[in-house]
């Protein structure tokens, strides 16, 4: 029996959506979703999947879709010793990595946040994968972070950005301003 937590995400600044779901798998974990929405007048879709082994580190990323005319399908594989490859080819940039960051998405900030542990007070860096929107490059984001409450994080990136991220018993995100908030979803739950 697997362990599943779905959520439904309403995006606040601009037009859109994403449907997102947890499952637990034998030894890992997989973190699927779909986002709808809009970027400079261009309706987008894009499917991903993200795997995880039992330590939340990311092992397989792929995303599917489009962003206005464009067609996206990317596959992102973390291997041993922290190598990274996008479409077979190694991204030496982001060598060492643990997480990935899908720009387009409130659902990634749940893999660190699990990953990490930390107890109220307790504050980490963290180096993610970072595949930026709507570009789709592949880069490095330095980021921090602090856990303020049982279920309130600050997170901060090198970007400059800095937001409250108030998180279910899952650290899934309820609410990230300025850009996202749940619409539906309630922790995890017995799946078939």
């Amino acid at each position: 029996m697997s362990l599943v937590a779905p959520v439904l995400w309403r995006r606040l600044d601009l037009p859109g959506h994403e449907a997102a779901r947890l499952e637990r798998l034998g030894a890992g974990w997989r973190l699927a979703g779909t986002a709808v929405l809009a970027h400079d007048g261009q309706p987008c879709r894009l499917d991903y999947e993200v795997r995880c082994d039992e330590s939340w580190r990311t092992r397989s990323t792929t995303v599917r879709g489009w962003i206005g005319e464009r067609t996206v399908a990317i596959t992102l594989a973390a291997g041993a010793g922290g190598v990274w490859h996008r479409d077979g080819c190694e991204q030496g940039a982001v060598a060492g990595c643990l997480d990935v960051d899908l720009g387009f998405s409130p659902a990634t900030n749940l893999l660190p946040i699990r990953r990490l542990g930390l107890a109220v007070g307790e504050r980490s860096p963290v180096r993610a994968a970072w595949l930026r929107f709507p570009s789709l490059a592949l880069e490095p984001l330095d980021q921090t972070y602090h856990r303020l409450a049982e279920r309130s994080w600050r997170y901060e990136s090198a970007t400059g950005f800095a937001v409250i991220l108030e998180v279910d018993e899952t650290g899934m995100v309820i609410d990230y301003p300025p850009a996202w908030r749940r619409a539906a979803g309630r922790g995890l739950r017995a799946g078939p």
